[in-house]
């Protein structure tokens, strides 16, 4: 697009997509004949979904002590619409980078989209899926386990990712149009390690060979064009995000992220995403040292860079050997599924055996944490491999134990906290949606939570098999339209390492879900859907806040807002660090999320315009903290931090924006600046 600036070209598109919409649905809808020739329709689009930098519960870990302090990295929705132009089935997929996709996220995005769209983008198409890292907003869930380690449920965090996931979704289908996908494959052998060997050991031989380095380095990328021109990757890799640990007190998007902001650097034309698999077991922490987690080196925020840089250099070799789409068509299908309650036939079990799931447990071993990537534990006393002991001694590691129920189908789990039982609701959601979704010679089985490697493998075959394609082209598609912590395979989960523990549904839960996959796998085979079954009910409702307002901002005492407290140079070089400090707001007044509003900060360049942003508050030479300065409830000390890179040159200047909260809750502006600095 040398010709035509990108701004253009999607107002361009825009126009046309709003008179295809205004032609009927038939021309791109999900059913119904399409007008265009055989091939693609591709669309890519980007939203900002950074909720709450301050002041509240950040989730992943789970970590009461874990409240935001401030801003490393924004985190992004990138939503992509591929189309089969001959049938006018689509798909919509969109990576957050989050740490969790809840049912709250998958049932209100829905309800917008059908206000929006119609019947365009439905349960059956659209997937929505989360990057995993440890350190987005929390408290966006519907859930109680989720919201109450969080601090309480924080709505406005909760609108701005649903907001996020919109703008993505608004631009990629207003992007839309004929175009081409490739497929691509690499590995990636050091950005991952097994932090769950004992119970990855437990697994047959065959299961081992196939990770002889009990990892899953497979790479898989897709590249959508348009005219040519690269407009959307996306890039599957299994590793978790928990390069920043719970030490990190920053939002940010952590290893993915910021393999995605690398692509997007190089082209801001492209919309990069950085996707999940089954990384329940893989670990970005090389070393797999008990909450001490480090590796490749001891700092958490160059492994975070470095993790994040292997994974882009992976994704540039999987689209070096990429090659367009040969098998062509789109479809998918959706069924919500009562996780505590499937009756599983023994096909399905590794020893043959009817079985069933449970309602929803978590084990003693789950509150241990995973000592991996964890600097400490909530429950110090606790240690992965807690078992019932008891259970085990009655056989529960060879053989299912018989009722009665619930404490023996979990066995040999030493339940902590029976989630789905709780009152006044079950704690958790357990009626989950499980997807599975067709691109071309690619398949995704789209699963509500957090699939071990061996697990995945498991529903890879499964999948494989029944449509006839070939295993490396089948990808577990994990954190997927919900949540429900792990999935381990019969074997690891007699292990009861921190993955077992965290295996909601009991010791079959796997079986459970390879039954589902088959069906539905089947079905799509045979050109038909399966029943979609009950969704899950909307519990908005009744929600808990453990937090409270914050008062009205006043500023420190002697100072105005916006005033800068530091000491500023007048000069600097290129590479050092410069830290300036405000007299601000509470952050959390208003999110000032990107594209919609000046952000938070922003490092201003002097030009022949005058001062232009030159990094704003999502560059990596960038962050802001926020604390309340000598234990006032009400003032706030804002710190931007820049990392003067190494090619600047010129009169620059630190700005900060925020907003004031008055005694009746109105919100007013505020800014300041520093004076210049010369750079060079």
């Amino acid at each position: 697009m040398s010709s035509v600036s990108r701004r253009t070209f999607l107002q361009a598109a825009a126009v046309g997509a709003t008179a295809a919409t205004a032609l009927g649905a038939a021309s791109f809808g999900e059913t119904g004949p399409a007008s265009a020739a055989s091939g693609y329709l591709v669309g890519a689009g980007k939203g900002d979904m950074t909720g709450a930098i301050a002041g509240q519960g950040m989730m992943g870990y789970s970590d009461m002590e874990q409240v935001a302090k401030g801003l490393l990295q924004r985190t992004w929705a990138r939503a992509y619409i591929i189309a089969d132009a001959a049938t006018g089935k689509r798909v919509l997929f969109i990576t957050a980078d989050i740490a969790c996709v809840f049912v709250s996220h998958h049932q209100t995005l829905l309800a917008e989209l059908a206000k929006r769209y119609g019947t365009t983008y439905t349960a059956q198409n659209v997937n929505i899926n989360a990057t995993h890292n440890h350190n987005s907003c929390g408290g966006t869930a519907w859930d109680y386990a989720y919201v109450l380690a969080a601090r309480g449920h924080r709505h406005n965090s909760f609108r701005a990712e649903i907001d996020g996931l919109l703008d993505a979704v608004a631009a990629a289908h207003a992007s839309l149009g004929p175009g081409t996908v490739e497929l691509g494959h690499a590995e990636l052998h050091d950005a991952s390690a097994n932090r769950s060997m004992p119970a990855f050991e437990l697994n047959p031989a065959a299961d081992r060979k196939h990770f002889p380095d009990a990892i899953d380095p497979q790479v898989t990328a897709i590249r959508l064009r348009r005219g040519g021109a690269v407009i959307g990757e996306i890039t599957w890799f299994a590793t978790h995000g928990t390069s920043l640990t719970d030490a990190n007190f920053l939002i940010s998007a952590d290893n993915k992220g910021y393999a995605a902001y690398l692509a997007e650097q190089r082209d801001p034309n492209v919309v990069s995403a950085h996707a999940q698999t089954n990384a329940g077991d893989m670990s970005p922490n090389l070393w797999l040292r008990k909450m001490h987690p480090g590796g490749p080196t001891a700092d958490h925020r160059a492994n975070r860079i470095i993790i994040g840089r292997r994974q882009d250099q992976a994704a540039q070799a999987a689209f070096r050997a990429a090659r367009p789409m040969t098998a062509g068509g789109v479809d998918s299908a959706t069924r919500y599924v009562d996780m505590a309650n499937v009756s599983i036939d023994g096909r399905y079990t590794p020893h043959g055996k009817a079985a069933r799931t449970s309602p929803a447990m978590m084990g003693a071993a789950a509150a241990a944490t995973s000592q991996e990537d964890n600097t400490r534990s909530q429950l110090g006393f606790l240690n992965e491999g807690v078992r019932n002991e008891f259970a085990m001694a009655l056989g529960a590691g060879t053989a299912p134990t018989p009722d009665p129920w619930i404490v023996d189908n979990q066995a040999p789990k030493a339940i902590l906290f029976p989630l789905g039982i709780l009152p006044p609701r079950p704690w958790i959601e357990q009626t989950l949606p499980v997807q599975l979704i067709r691109i071309g010679d690619l398949v995704l089985a789209a699963l509500p939570s957090e699939s071990t490697i061996v697990a995945g493998l498991r529903i890879r075959r499964i999948v494989a098999d029944a449509l006839k394609v070939p295993l490396e082209n089948v990808l577990l598609q994990g954190y997927s339209n919900g949540y429900s912590q792990y999935t381990v395979t019969p074997e690891e989960y007699v292990a009861q390492q921190y993955e077992g523990g965290e295996t909601m549904f009991g010791r079959w839960t796997l079986c459970a879900y390879m039954q589902e996959f088959d069906a539905m796998a089947r079905a799509m085979a045979r050109g038909t859907r399966l029943a979609a079954g009950r969704r899950p009910a909307d519990t908005s409702g009744l929600q808990p806040d453990l937090l409270g307002s914050q008062p009205a901002d006043t500023p420190i005492p002697g100072r105005r807002f916006g005033q800068v407290i530091s000491k500023v140079p007048a000069a600097a070089k290129p590479g050092t660090t410069l830290r300036v400090a405000f007299c601000g707001a509470y952050p959390s007044n208003r999110i000032r999320r990107g594209g919609s509003t000046t952000g938070y900060f922003a490092v201003e360049k002097l030009t022949a315009r005058g001062w232009t942003v030159a990094y704003d508050d999502d560059h990596e030479t960038t962050e802001m903290t926020w604390e309340r300065p000598g234990g006032s409830p009400s003032a706030s000390k804002v710190t931007v931090t820049w990392r003067v890179p190494r090619g600047a040159e010129g009169d620059y200047r630190v700005r900060y924006y925020g907003d004031v909260k008055s005694a009746s809750g109105a919100l007013r502006p505020i800014s300041g600046a520093t004076g210049r600095i010369k750079v060079g």
